[in-house]
């Protein structure tokens, strides 16, 4: 199959769904997981660890499609919506529904703007910072020290506040801290919501439709990357390995999304917190001992 083998695919692919849209670091699991496998950080498996995020966005884009693309039409030739009230009533309401449609996906591009721009800034020192289990291990220990925390700091949020391109952008500032490994994409943005007030549900929700654009983009960057360096036959080679990773990441993170939801509306986010820290500090313990665990 090339740099990975079918079952080294499917274990990371799996990996990638189930922490995806967890706060608990999808990079840095992968990352740990690679390192435990034995797997080479080869230019296509770095790529490779960012394309399969795409099966993980179409799960949340099946998941929420009504809320992506459904839009109500207003029914110009109902013959009961042709003259007076009726045809004003139900062209106001397409339009209403249009304007909304339109506000969402202008939100979620305002919230995406800051990875986009200190994603291409810092590309090189993110790549770099990749490679290192240790500062995984330590950035998932102090998130989960944090998120012990976390529902105590914030209140249960209100769920009539109103997402303002200002308080969207705060919540991309915050996507922005998960460049470091081990931090949580899902974490820093459903923290960033919280802050802006709004309920665990509805923050996890708006970190589940940021990651659309987000991943996106560095699916689509990395590719580009690859590309440009003449990566394009070793994209070719892998081929198999890429669709079986990306169908695996969509099936998983499918199951994912549904679990966290109801998980956290329930009981918040402590028992993530713990996990954070066991995991953490068992990579901790392991490295102070002399396993080597860093990728190569």
């Amino acid at each position: 199959m090339g740099d990975l083998t079918t079952l080294q695919t499917i274990i990371i692919a799996i990996v990638e769904g189930l922490t995806e849209f967890l706060p608990v670091s999808s990079t840095g699991h992968m990352i740990i997981v690679q390192a435990m496998l034995g797997v080479q950080s080869t230019e296509f498996v770095k790529a490779f660890t960012v394309i399969i995020q795409f099966g993980a966005i179409l799960s949340v884009v099946c998941l929420y499609w009504k809320r992506f693309f459904k839009l109500r039409k207003c029914r110009i030739f109902d013959p009961e919506a042709v003259v007076g009230k009726a045809f004003e009533t139900r062209c106001a309401i397409y339009t209403k529904r249009f304007l909304y449609k339109f506000d969402f996906y202008w939100k979620l591009i305002v919230a995406f703007i800051p990875a986009a721009f200190f994603g291409l800034l810092f590309s090189d020192k993110i790549d770099d910072m990749l490679e290192s289990v240790a500062v995984v291990a330590v950035m998932l220990v102090l998130g989960g020290i944090f998120m012990l925390f976390c529902d105590k700091i914030f209140s249960r949020g209100d769920e009539n506040i109103e997402l303002t391109e200002k308080k969207a952008f705060s919540i991309g500032l915050f996507q922005c801290i998960a460049m470091i490994p081990g931090v949580s994409r899902s974490m820093a943005t459903i923290v960033g919501g919280m802050a802006q007030k709004m309920t665990r549900k509805d923050a996890a929700e708006f970190s589940f439709f940021l990651a659309v654009p987000t991943m996106f983009a560095a699916t689509g960057y990395k590719v580009l990357k690859l590309f440009m360096n003449g990566g394009s036959q070793v994209l070719m080679d892998n081929l198999s390995a890429l669709i079986i990773g990306n169908v695996v990441a969509f099936i998983v993170a499918l199951l994912a999304i549904k679990f966290f939801i109801t998980f956290v509306t329930k009981y918040g986010f402590k028992a993530f917190g713990y996990y954070r820290i066991i995991v953490g500090g068992l990579i901790l313990v392991m490295l102070l001992l002399g396993h080597n665990l860093e990728i190569v």
